[in-house]
């Protein structure tokens, strides 16, 4: 990326409001295009919200937490986490 000299592009009085907040040193503009969500494009994340969902209902519904643990192939530790993460949303 190429450096620009702000006093070639940017309006004197943008300038003047910017140097009040910043008088000296370097600012990065990032672009404008906008970043999408982790696994929204994949579909990862609605995955992880339904197979969640699952186990919270599992453990409402009776099942012990060494019972899910082994079955969905995840550590104890693990699923006491999503509990947690799934009762609190």
């Amino acid at each position: 990326m190429k450096y620009k000299n702000a006093d070639n592009i940017f309006p004197k009085k943008l300038l003047f409001e910017i140097r009040k907040f910043m008088p000296e040193g370097y600012v990065y503009i990032p672009p404008q295009s906008e970043r999408k969500e982790w696994g929204s494009v994949s579909g990862q994340k609605q995955e992880l919200e339904k197979r969640n969902s699952e186990i919270y209902e599992e453990y409402n519904a009776g099942k012990s937490v060494d019972t899910i643990s082994e079955e969905r192939y995840l550590s104890k530790s693990s699923i006491y986490r999503i509990l947690k993460q799934v009762e609190h949303e």
